[in-house]
C-alpha cells in the first residue's frame, strides 16, 4: 500500500511530476449496510497528461475500508468505460485504508484529454461497513446491486443498477505527462460544491473556469474543494472549518499554485460571526498559503437579501466591510470580484434575476458562468497565454416556438486584454436545418482593450423540432498579437410546443378544458382540474383505446412538468375505460411537480383513486412503469431508464381484460385556482 502524506504544495507542475486535475473534499461518512459491491465514479478532469493516479480517502470513518480491485478508464457513456485499466496500490492489486488515512495508487498510462471524462471502479469485499463521502455530487455514481461481486473490469455498465449522487472514498485524480502549469484549488462552500447548478453537467463554476484555462497554451488543472455549509469561523464533526481542512484540501494538492477564496456568505448570514470575524480568518488562510509558496486570489461574498429570513442591515453592513477588505486589504494578491458579476444594479443587496436559481443565494447556471468570468486568469499564476476575447450569448435560456417566427439572439464579443485584438469574426452553432439571419456584420476589424461587439441574430427553429432543451453555440475568432485564437459559449435554448393536433391512433379525453399536441412521439398536455382523486378526478389524458393488456407493461417517460402549484401531476393511468373510470380497473402512476412519485389505485371499482403510495423527492425527466399481472399492478419509476425503483405494488379487483392506457396530467389546483399544469411526454408505450 502507497499512503499520501500531507505534503507541501509543489511549485506548479515541473517534468515527471503530477498535477491535481480533478478533487473533492469528502467530509462525512455512513453505514450503508451492503457487502460484496462495485461502486462506479464518473469524473469531468480539467488538465490533460499521459499517465494518471487516483488518491482515496478514509478520513471520516473509525474503521479501515478495504479496496479488493479498482480500475480507471475514459468513460463512455453513462456507467460504460472504454477500456479499463487496472490500478494498483504498491504494486499489489488490492489496498486497506486505515481510519483516517489515504491511499494513492501507482501511475498508469492513459492518454486523459483536457476537459475529458474518466471513470474510477472500485470494489469492495466482504461487508462493506461504511463510506466515506463527498454528499453534494451533483453527478450519477453507479453502484451494483447488494451482493453484486466485482464488476471493477467490465466495460459496460450493466452490472450497475443502482445509483446516487454522492462521491465515495475518491478524493482526487492527478494526471502527468501533459501541458500543465500547476493547479489553481478552489476553497468554497455549497456554491464552489455547485448547488443549484445543472446535475450531470459540470456547470459549477471551476468547471467553467476549467473550460477557459483549457483555451491557454499552458492549461492548469481546476480543483473544486467546495463543501456545502462550509465557513471559515466555525465547523462541525462532519463539516470543518476552511482552516481546520486547508492542509488537508488545499495545501496538499499536487502542484498547487493558487487558492480562489470563496467564503463567507455562511459565516456571516446564519453562522453567527462578525465581518472582523471573517476578516480575521481570511488573513490567517492567507498567511498560511502564502507561507507554502501559493497565491490566493479572494473573491467577494455574494448578495443574499431574500435568502430565507437570514438577512439583516446589519449583516448587509458586515458583508460590505468583508468585501471592501477583499477589494482594497492588501492582503490577497488579487481579486475576483463575485459580487458584482451577479448583483442586481438596482439593489445589490440581491442577485440579479438572470442569475438566480431562485433561493436568491445560490446562482444558477448562468450565475455560475458569470463568477468563472470574472476571475482575470493573468492573475493565477497558472496557465498561460490565455485568450484575451471572451464571447457571450443572451438572453440566457431562449424560449422559441417550433415553426414560429424568429427568436433574437445576441452574441457579445468583449477584449479583456491589454492590447486591441484584431479580425473578430462570430458565429452561431445551431441544430440541424435551424436557420438564422444576422442583423448587421458578424466581423470586426479591431477591438480595443476593454471595447465590445455585438450581433443580433434571428433564429428559427424547424417546424419539427423536437420539444425541450437545445444547445445554441458561439464561436468567435480573433488575432492576438498576430496569433488566431478562438472563444466560445453556448445556452439552453428551449423549443416549446404549441396546441395542436392529436393523431390517430391517439384519442384525448378529459373532464375539463384542456389543451394538446403531438410532435412525432413527443405529446404536450395543458389541463386544469381540481383533483386527481378522491371526490374529484379531474384530469386531461392522450390515450389509446383497448391497448393496455391482461398482463404486461405499459410505460413513458415525464420530459417536464411547468407552470402550476407543487401538487399537480403528471404520468402514466390505465383503466377499462379511460372515459369512465367507474368501469374499474383504473390506476395512475405520476410524478408531481414537488412531492414526489404518486401510486394510485381505485381499490373499490367506484371510478376514484382512494388508495396511495410514493413520495420522495420529484425528479425530471422520469421514467414511470406500471406492470400489470391481472388485477394486480406493481409500479417502477427510474430517473435513468435503467435503474428502476419499485414503487410499490396494488390490487384493483374490477381490473378485467384489455383495457386503455395513457398519459394523463392534473394541475390539481383546488389551492391555486386557475392554474394550469403543462406536462411534456415522450417514449410512451405498451407490450405484454
Amino acid at each position: 500500500m502507497s499512503l499520501l502524506p500531507a505534503t507541501p504544495a509543489e511549485a506548479g507542475a515541473k517534468p515527471g511530476e503530477w498535477t491535481g486535475t480533478w478533487a473533492t473534499a469528502q467530509h462525512a461518512s455512513y453505514d450503508p449496510g451492503i457487502s460484496e459491491v462495485t461502486v462506479r465514479i464518473p469524473v469531468r478532469v480539467s488538465a490533460g497528461g499521459s499517465s494518471v493516479r487516483i488518491r482515496l480517502t478514509n478520513a471520516f470513518a473509525t474503521e479501515p475500508v478495504t479496496i479488493g480491485h479498482a480500475t480507471v478508464g475514459r468513460g463512455d457513456g453513462g456507467s460504460g468505460v472504454a477500456e479499463p485499466s487496472e490500478l494498483r496500490f504498491g504494486g499489489e492489486d488490492e489496498v486497506t485504508i486505515a481510519a483516517g488515512e489515504q491511499a494513492v495508487s501507482d501511475a498508469v498510462r492513459i492518454s486523459v484529454p483536457a476537459r475529458s471524462d474518466l471513470v474510477v471502479s472500485l470494489y469492495f469485499p466482504g461487508r462493506l461497513t461504511h463510506i466515506s463521502q463527498h454528499w453534494m455530487g451533483l453527478q450519477t455514481v453507479y453502484w451494483t446491486p447488494d451482493g453484486g461481486g466485482d464488476h471493477a473490469s467490465d466495460a459496460d455498465g450493466d452490472a450497475f443498477t443502482r445509483t446516487d449522487s454522492t462521491f465515495p472514498f475518491l478524493t482526487g485524480v492527478d494526471v502527468r505527462g501533459g501541458d500543465t502549469a500547476g493547479a489553481v484549488v478552489a476553497l468554497g462552500d455549497s456554491i464552489t460544491d455547485g448547488a443549484s447548478s445543472t446535475a450531470n453537467s459540470n456547470r459549477r463554476w471551476p468547471d467553467y473556469l476549467a473550460g477557459r484555462l483549457s483555451a491557454c497554451s499552458s492549461t492548469a488543472g481546476v480543483l473544486n474543494e467546495g463543501i456545502s455549509g462550509n465557513r471559515i469561523t466555525a465547523g462541525t464533526d462532519g463539516n470543518p472549518s476552511a482552516l481546520d481542512r486547508l492542509e488537508r484540501d488545499v495545501l496538499s494538492q499536487p502542484g498547487a499554485r493558487t487558492v480562489v477564496l470563496f467564503e463567507g456568505v455562511n459565516d456571516l448570514s446564519w453562522g453567527g460571526a462578525t465581518g472582523d470575524q471573517v476578516i480575521d480568518g481570511m488573513k490567517e488562510i492567507v498567511r498560511r498559503a502564502h507561507a507554502r509558496g501559493l497565491r490566493v486570489i479572494g473573491a467577494t461574498v455574494v448578495p443574499y437579501r431574500g435568502w430565507g429570513d437570514w438577512w439583516t442591515e446589519a449583516k448587509e453592513a458586515d458583508r460590505q466591510k468583508v468585501n471592501t477588505f477583499v477589494r482594497d486589504g492588501g492582503v490577497f494578491d488579487d481579486y475576483a470580484d463575485f459580487d458584482k458579476a451577479v448583483r442586481d444594479p438596482d439593489d445589490p443587496t440581491r442577485y440579479a434575476a438572470a442569475f438566480d436559481s431562485g433561493d436568491h443565494l445560490h446562482p444558477n447556471d448562468t450565475g455560475m458562468k458569470a463568477f468563472a468570468d470574472a476571475v482575470d486568469l493573468t492573475t493565477l499564476g497558472a496557465g498561460r497565454d490565455c485568450p484575451t476575447a471572451r464571447v457571450r450569448l443572451t438572453p440566457y435560456r431562449p424560449t422559441l416556438q417550433a415553426g414560429g417566427h424568429g427568436t433574437q439572439i445576441t452574441s457579445t464579443v468583449t477584449n479583456t486584454g491589454p492590447r486591441a485584438v484584431t479580425q473578430v469574426s462570430t458565429r452561431l452553432d445551431l441544430p440541424d436545418g435551424w436557420s438564422l439571419e444576422p442583423a448587421g456584420s458578424a466581423l470586426t476589424q479591431s477591438l480595443a482593450p476593454g471595447d465590445s461587439a455585438t450581433v443580433t441574430w434571428t433564429v428559427t427553429p424547424t417546424a419539427d423540432a423536437a420539444w425541450g432543451t437545445h444547445q445554441i453555440g458561439v464561436r468567435t475568432s480573433f488575432l492576438q498579437d498576430g496569433r488566431t485564437r478562438h472563444d466560445s459559449d453556448s445556452v439552453d435554448a428551449t423549443v416549446a410546443p404549441t396546441p395542436s393536433e392529436v393523431r390517430a391512433p391517439y384519442l384525448t379525453t378529459t373532464t375539463e378544458e384542456a389543451q394538446y399536441a403531438q410532435n412525432g412521439d413527443q405529446f404536450a398536455i395543458w389541463a386544469g382540474g381540481q383533483d386527481l382523486s378522491g371526490w374529484k378526478d379531474e384530469k386531461a389524458a392522450v390515450y389509446l383505446a383497448d391497448a393496455a393488456p391482461p398482463s404486461g407493461t405499459v410505460s413513458a417517460r415525464v420530459v417536464g412538468q411547468t407552470g402550476s402549484g407543487p401538487s399537480a401531476k403528471a404520468g402514466i393511468a390505465v383503466a377499462n375505460d379511460l372515459t369512465a373510470p367507474e368501469a374499474g380497473g383504473y390506476a395512475v402512476l405520476t410524478m408531481s411537480a414537488q412531492y414526489g412519485l404518486e401510486f394510485l389505485t381505485d381499490s373499490d371499482g367506484n371510478g376514484k383513486l382512494d388508495t396511495w403510495a410514493g413520495g420522495g423527492s420529484s425528479y425530471h425527466p422520469a421514467w414511470l412503469k406500471l406492470v400489470r399481472d391481472g388485477p394486480v399492478y406493481t409500479a417502477y419509476a427510474s430517473p435513468d431508464g435503467t435503474a428502476w425503483q419499485q414503487v410499490a405494488t396494488a390490487t384493483v379487483p374490477s381490473a378485467s381484460g384489455t383495457g386503455d392506457a395513457g398519459m394523463v396530467a392534473s394541475a390539481v389546483n383546488l389551492n391555486y385556482p386557475g392554474q394550469i399544469t403543462t406536462a411534456l411526454f415522450d417514449s410512451f408505450s405498451t407490450h405484454e
